[in-house]
Order: C-alpha cells, then sequence, then structure tokens
C-alpha cells in the first residue's frame, strides 16, 4: 500500500489528521523503521493537530535526505520529518558541500557620489576634458551618472581612477 492511499484510511478525530498514519506512511516512503538509520528519528508528536488531508506528499529534504517532507495542499499545511542519519565518520562528504562559496572582494569605490570630476574623451592626435559632478558611486571601471551642465541632463560616463571618468566607448 503507497503511502498516500495508507493516509486515505484515516483514522482518530474527524477533524484532525492521525499522526500514526503519518508515521505509517513515512517508514513506508523512507523502507526503514522508526529510529533505524534512514528511517524517522522518532515518532510525529500525537499532540500536532493538523486538518484532515485526503491526499498528502511525499518528498525528500534537499540532497542529504535529512528530512521527509509531507505536505498537504488543501487543507495546507506541511511537517518535516527528520531522518536518523548515519554517524558523521560514516557518511560520505558530497564534494559540493565541502567547497563554502566565498564572495569576491568588493571593488573600491573610486568616485563618489558629489564629488568633482573631470570627463575625459579622446583618441589619437586629439583629446577634450569637460568639469562635472559625480551623481553616484562608482568603482574603477563602473558607470555612473555626471552632471556637467545644469541646464542639461546628466551624461553617463565610466569611473577611471580618482577624480576622472571618461565617456563609454573612448
Amino acid at each position: 500500500m503507497t503511502p498516500a492511499l495508507l493516509m486515505l484510511a484515516l483514522a482518530g478525530a474527524p477533524d484532525f489528521q492521525s499522526t500514526t498514519l503519518i508515521d505509517t506512511a513515512v517508514q513506508q516512503f523512507t523502507g526503514r523503521a522508526i529510529g533505524e538509520e534512514g528511517g524517522a528519528v522518532t515518532r510525529v508528536d500525537a499532540r500536532l493537530k493538523l486538518a484532515q488531508c485526503p491526499m498528502p506528499q511525499f518528498e525528500w529534504r534537499g540532497t542529504n535526505k535529512d528530512a521527509v517532507v509531507v505536505s498537504c495542499m488543501a487543507p495546507v499545511w506541511k511537517i518535516y520529518v527528520p531522518v536518523k542519519m548515519a554517524p558523521a565518520a560514516a557518511r560520505p562528504v558530497l564534494a559540493a558541500a565541502a567547497a563554502v562559496p566565498v564572495a569576491p572582494p568588493k571593488p573600491e569605490i573610486v568616485v563618489k557620489r558629489g564629488d568633482p570630476v573631470t570627463v575625459e574623451a579622446g583618441a589619437a592626435g586629439f583629446s577634450i576634458t569637460r568639469d562635472g559632478v559625480a551623481m553616484g558611486d562608482a568603482a574603477k571601471g563602473g558607470r555612473l551618472m555626471v552632471k556637467v551642465d545644469p541646464a542639461k541632463p546628466p551624461i553617463q560616463a565610466v569611473a577611471v581612477d580618482m577624480g576622472r571618468v571618461t565617456l563609454p566607448g573612448w
């Protein structure tokens, strides 16, 4: 009998899901008895008052399979039944679990909002500069808006160094 069919044979109070049937269904789902390695750590707390569920769903939580997720779509509820794991020394270490992601270092901000900047553009044989005010913060190579004329909208620029920006593409 599948866990879902077993749950259809509800027992106990008419308004609440039987925790005994949840225990039996989890045991069938894991293929292990309560307290055994790979089975539920303990019985589901009988004081738990879950609304009856005509079609509960069972799935493993994560790749470690450290708990069985028992959920109901209507009425909506979800519980996690912990699974007894092998001692840490006996469990194989997953390569993905061993790798801890490290955030890349934050780039140094070279232009800050309100800083006076020199906007540069040029090519072989000519160059042009204009003074402006940074409208935001930017790291080297980062884009920001620069106000060069109070009567016109700000222009987009790329931070080059402290107090220096250039037009994109130059």
